[in-house]
């Protein structure tokens, strides 16, 4: 993507710049009241209010854009999430953010905001060519800073929008690979048959269905940067199911047609640890990738088939499309082998979790009440928003199992899916620090910096936690 981000030295020889003034509700009319008569005239003629989304482009006599009012709604609830529209709004050009911004609106999010608005996925369909839009890094904001979160978000969308016949297992290893040599870091794969003698029988399980050329695998990256082996350890792990028919328990067509999207967690796992090898934290990173496709065929893991894990826990398949479970749970055993000082997986899980929260607001689940406060502080300030939901001991029975020690699928009487998956979970998770967040990673319907399609959640909220806690 073409950075929407510059600095003024880039747009000093590119033309004009146009002012952006940033209003809300309860400013806009003191501002217009101000405003040079022609402004004023427009923005009545416009009904300009200052509400959350409102762009206006006030034109000039001479034909150009004299300034853009950009509106963030109620004070109490503006954010500087409220620029991804600006980005998607605004004509071409190079923009300001005029001085001073709103109380609320930090310059840095201001900036990323704008970032994460101009993004477009035009690998299949190229739009025609227009002048971009662009941002001068507003006074305040580190733009290194700002454009390392974008384009890592950037690559997470990429990732998440293409179609599974071009990001298979081997296309999430390539681009592990090529964040790894730029980095840096070290890293590992283990492919196919050799995930049983690797000891990742479940990986294998869910994987061993897809063709040769689309054989499952474990992908393991570690990075130190400059620290050494006495900082903390932290390890992000995320579900790489390329893309998930639901196995023999096929999906509808309905529920199959997004389920592209079905390695998102993967993809925020190398978005999210490319951030923090790019900030260069104090820490020691590890990122684990189980990657694999449920696909369909005679080597198809079946309903009623009992499951080694890397951990030596059985599980009962009693549903083949809660394959994501399965894989995460070697994966998380793997983690507990490193000893982490803390562990964060991330997972498009269960459509449950949509059901109680909505597509926009992110579950997680922790029994670390500090880590919980965290997140959420830091959620807060990033506007990423996540919801804290319970481990609840009484739901842990219903995925007891009756022939094994565990199944993939919980007892109806539990009623909570996401819960329950979460559940499932805590029984592999390390000793340490560890959060699990079951996202959704998608746009179900377009708006204004928003477009339809792959999204990035939480990731931006565990960057701040991580430079909170490590930085």
């Amino acid at each position: 993507m073409s950075d929407a981000l510059i600095s003024a030295a880039q747009a000093a020889s590119a033309g004009p710049v146009i002012p952006v003034f940033l209003l809300t509700e309860e400013d806009a009319d003191a501002y217009l009241e101000r405003a040079p008569g022609f402004v004023r005239a427009y923005a009545e003629l416009q009904q300009f209010s200052g509400k959350a989304g409102q762009v206006l482009a006030v034109p000039s006599s001479g034909g150009t854009i004299d300034r853009v009012l950009a509106g963030l709604g109620l004070s109490a609830d503006a954010d500087a999430m409220a620029l991804r529209g600006l980005a998607a709004k605004a004509p071409g050009g190079d923009y300001r953010l005029a001085a001073p911004l709103p109380q609320r609106i930090d310059p840095q999010q201001a900036a990323i905001a704008f970032g994460l608005g101009a993004y477009r996925f035009d690998r299949y369909k190229r739009a025609k060519d227009a002048r971009p839009v662009r941002l001068i890094a507003p006074e305040g904001a580190d733009l290194a800073a700002a454009l390392g979160v974008i384009h890592a978000c950037a690559l997470a969308r990429d990732m998440i929008n293409t179609p599974a016949n071009d990001m298979g297992p081997l296309q999430i290893e390539t681009v592990a690979r090529e964040i790894a040599q730029a980095y840096g870091a070290r890293i590992a794969v283990t492919t196919g048959d050799a995930l049983l003698e690797a000891g990742y029988p479940a990986v294998h399980a869910v994987g061993r269905s897809a063709t040769a050329a689309r054989a499952p695998r474990m992908i393991e990256m570690t990075w130190t940067g400059a620290a050494d082996e006495s900082r903390p350890l932290v390890v992000l792990i995320g579900k790489g199911v390329v893309f998930d028919t639901g196995g023999l328990d096929i999906k509808p067509s309905s529920g199959m047609r997004t389920m592209k999207k079905d390695m998102g967690g993967a993809a925020h796992a190398l978005a999210l640890g490319r951030m923090v090898m790019a900030a260069g934290l104090p820490v020691r990173l590890a990122i684990l990738l189980p990657v694999a496709e449920n696909a369909i065929s005679a080597e198809s893991m079946r309903p009623g088939d009992v499951l080694n894990t890397r951990k030596g826990l059985t599980v009962e398949v009693g549903n083949t499309d809660a394959e994501g479970r399965l894989i995460l749970a070697d994966a998380l055993t793997r983690a507990a082998e490193l000893e982490p000082d803390l562990t964060i997986d991330l997972a498009t899980l269960t459509g449950a979790a949509r059901v109680a929260l909505g597509p926009q607001v992110v579950p997680f689940y922790t029994p670390d009440d500090a880590l919980a406060a965290e997140l959420a502080a830091c959620a807060a300030e990033t506007a990423d928003p996540v919801w804290r939901m319970p481990l609840w001991k009484p739901y842990a029975e219903a995925v007891e199992g009756d022939i094994s020690d565990l199944k993939n699928d919980p007892d109806a009487w539990a009623q909570a899916g996401s819960i329950t998956a979460a559940l499932f979970l805590q029984r592999f998770a390390p000793q340490g620090a560890w959060a699990h967040l079951d996202i959704f990673a998608w746009n179900g319907r377009a708006r204004p910096g928003w477009p339809a399609g792959g999204e990035v959640q939480a990731i931006r909220a565990l960057l701040a936690l991580l430079t909170r806690r490590y930085g």
